[in-house]
């Protein structure tokens, strides 16, 4: 049955599924963070792509803060030390 189902008809159905899956909902924030928002994007960008690629660059920042506290209060331990 597979088989004979293409690759287009494929991505169409999971494309289907994970809208129906994905639900939306407003926030309300200031038309000034609106427009920084706008900004920080490019054209044709969401404004959800956008929050998601901040929300990605600060956990990667908030990550790499807490390795350089653990190796600035010698909590570092190397591997070959283990």
């Amino acid at each position: 049955m597979w088989k004979n189902i293409s690759i287009i008809k494929v991505i169409i159905i999971i494309t289907v599924i994970k809208v129906d899956i994905m639900k939306n909902t407003t926030i309300s924030i200031a038309n000034e963070t609106k427009d920084a928002l706008s900004k920080l994007g490019s054209k044709g960008e969401t404004y959800d792509s956008i929050i998601k690629k901040l929300i990605k660059r600060f956990a990667w920042k908030k990550l790499d803060e807490e390795w350089n506290k653990i190796i600035a209060n010698d909590d570092f331990i190397p591997l070959e030390e283990l």
